[in-house]
């Protein structure tokens, strides 16, 4: 049963903070201002976001060890990373990688050029990938977004709303640029005594250039998977992939 809410303006905003601090604070998912609406009754979004950005506000001002993030469509309140070493202390627990480096190449493909097959996985990354998108759908991830029009219709992957909620982002349009994680290294130049510079042919230029496309790929995709990590979510947790 919904709670009547005081009629007087400044009465009514701290109660509204309040229930909104109430549901945030018992829900480990992100709450919805659609989820938040339900509960308030005949309070409009907009009255809604503004109580939820004053408590944000609040909590800033007074460098409190809680902020709310707006994450995967909904608001939530995680701890504040300034004092993310004090908790490690507590719970004696050091930072661990939650995705092994495979899984995190494999998810920054399916990230980063969604939809994609099993197979252009393995092309990109130039190993068998079963166990590791096995791995990423158990995990909720990844999953089927369809089938490619080929012989045999491969099903097609790609994220999923959990997956925005793992690395704390909004939408896709947050992941990182891939030009922020440079990982292809130039070849050496030496100079040849007129300005110019010149680049001596690796044994692997001269012997398989086929080769070329592939190494780039996996390069990109281990910057893609730079790009997650950095992304991904720097309280401890128990659970690792």
């Amino acid at each position: 049963m919904t709670e009547q809410i005081p009629r007087e303006s400044d009465g009514q905003d701290r109660h509204v903070k309040g229930v909104v601090e109430a549901l945030l604070f018992v829900n480990e998912k992100p709450v919805t201002l659609e989820q938040i609406k339900r509960v308030l009754g005949a309070m409009n979004a907009a009255g809604i976001k503004q109580a939820i950005q004053s408590l944000s506000d609040e909590f800033e001002q007074r460098q409190s060890g809680i902020k709310i993030v707006e994450i995967a469509g909904g608001y939530q309140m995680l701890s504040n990373p300034a004092y993310v070493s004090y908790i490690r202390d507590f719970y004696k627990t050091k930072h661990k990688e939650k995705l092994s480096k495979p899984a995190l190449e494999t998810l920054a493909i399916v990230a980063y050029k969604q939809p994609v097959t099993r197979t252009d996985v393995e092309l990109i990354r130039g190993v068998n990938s079963d166990g590791v998108i096995a791995h990423l759908l158990t995990k909720e991830l990844v999953k089927p977004v369809g089938r490619k029009d080929v012989p045999g219709r491969p099903f097609l992957y790609g994220t999923t709303r959990q997956f925005l909620e793992y690395f704390g982002l909004k939408s896709l349009e947050d992941l990182p640029a891939l030009e922020e994680f440079p990982n292809l290294t130039a070849p050496a130049q030496e100079d040849n005594g007129d300005g110019q510079t010149a680049v001596e042919p690796t044994a692997q230029e001269q012997t398989a250039p086929q080769e070329e496309g592939q190494a780039e790929a996996v390069a990109e995709a281990q910057a893609a998977a730079d790009a997650l990590a950095g992304e991904a979510p720097q309280q401890p947790q128990e659970n690792n992939a």
